[in-house]
């Protein structure tokens, strides 16, 4: 009986034939486990006290600014502290100490900017916002999806990053802040790289700075049009609730021409507020399948390699078919973000009018608290150097889109309004 050739004869009569050779290919390494994943919920402590500290430190400083958002402000002193927390990592017991904030930091910047987006629900009243009647509803809705698509379109012809353009078209259509920090959730998804991660960082703060710069403009110009054109207050306050992005700038700029302009400016703006959810739900499917399309390119590479057989992680002990496969489906992408369901039961448990008034207030407070331990958390991954010498596009970009808001809500609310 002929004994069978060990694996090198073979594989060598096989070249000699002209067969490729075929290897297995390396199975699938481990999931790795996140260098910031806290191991327990002590973990988590040191962290949560750096970011609780910034926290109150920036609502403290916030009232001297009132027109600038305190998420801004948060995302500043965190891009400010990254580089001292960095030069105390050089050191043998500043490493250790840093080190320990990351677990908590992470968590932070994940966990609890996704509940602030959750709070964010109860800010907002659906019979408030069908106060504004139909031509409203049509000028607001018209407003935000020219803006957001138009933004989009910008954002490639300017060659922006991809994630920096979706951030700003949320940030400028939507509502500032608050519906970048929304965004976010969904570009934070499963499997980035550091680089990634940094780049993503990186156009959060951008973001979160055109919004601040080009929406302290509106709060000068916007009531300087209005009365150039002769608009009455109601139609000031529509254009202005449509089209400036953050809330405190909203209240700033109408408040400057009368109470009824302020108070339909409000009821616009809540109306924006409302159409957040099914942006980031549509853009969360989007990322979804965008995932899942990867996943599957990267696949059928592997599988289509010639002189590679799949991994079936036999070798390592697993049973057939786990490895890479399960791995994917671990990081599978949730077609609907979980926060963005918590946001629309936060809306409607709001509308019906269940929830007290004190509650209302502490939830609303919460919310805030929430948002601005998130930004600083975020902050401290920013690399400001290169944020600076790429950030050019990103101004033209800004000012694109804020002449397109401008003027999509003002054609709007000459047409029908």
């Amino acid at each position: 009986m002929t004994q069978p050739a060990p694996p090198s004869t073979r594989t060598e009569a096989l070249a000699t034939r002209g067969v490729p050779a075929v290897t297995a290919a390396p199975p699938a390494p481990a999931p790795d486990r996140r260098p910031d994943a806290p191991r327990g919920p002590r973990d988590l402590v040191p962290g949560l006290v750096l970011v609780g500290a910034a926290t109150l430190l920036v609502l403290a400083g916030a009232r001297l600014v009132p027109t600038v958002s305190p998420l801004v402000v948060a995302l500043v002193l965190g891009a400010l502290v990254a580089p001292a927390l960095g030069r105390l990592a050089t050191t043998r017991r500043g490493a250790a100490t840093v080190a320990a904030t990351r677990p908590g930091v992470a968590w932070t910047s994940r966990v609890v900017l996704r509940v602030g987006v959750v709070l964010l629900g109860f800010q907002l009243s659906l019979p408030e916002v069908l106060g504004l009647g139909w031509r409203g509803l049509v000028v607001v809705t018209t407003t935000l999806a020219v803006t957001f698509a138009g933004t989009l379109a910008l954002g490639r012809v300017l060659r922006v990053p991809r994630v920096t353009t979706l951030l700003v078209a949320t940030g400028f259509s939507v509502c500032g802040a608050a519906a970048i920090s929304a965004m976010q959730g969904v570009v934070d998804r499963p499997g980035r790289t550091p680089d990634e991660v940094r780049e993503d960082d990186d156009g959060v703060a951008t973001a979160l700075a055109l919004v601040t710069v080009y929406g302290t403009l509106a709060i000068v110009v916007l009531p300087w049009l209005a009365g150039l054109l002769g608009l009455t207050d109601d139609r000031a306050g529509l254009w202005i609730g449509a089209s400036v992005q953050e809330v405190a700038q909203v209240v700033t700029a109408a408040g400057t021409i009368s109470a009824p302009a302020l108070a339909t400016a409000t009821v616009a703006k809540l109306a924006r507020v409302a159409l957040l959810a099914p942006l980031v739900a549509v853009a969360g499917v989007v990322v979804a399948r965008g995932a899942r399309r990867a996943a599957a390119l990267a696949s059928t590479s592997t599988l289509g390699t010639p002189g590679t057989a799949p991994s079936t992680g036999a070798e390592d002990g697993e049973p057939r078919g786990v490895g890479a496969g399960a791995e994917a489906e671990k990081r599978r992408v949730a077609p609907v973000p979980w926060f963005v369901v918590g946001f629309v039961a936060a809306v409607a448990l709001r509308s019906l009018g269940v929830v007290p008034a004190p509650v209302l207030a502490v939830l609303v407070t919460a919310s805030t608290l929430a948002f601005v331990a998130a930004m600083f958390a975020l902050g401290l991954g920013v690399d400001v150097p290169t944020l600076v010498r790429t950030g050019r596009r990103s101004l033209v970009l800004g000012a694109l889109s804020a002449v397109l808001v401008t003027a999509t809500a003002l054609v709007g609310l000459l047409l029908l309004a």
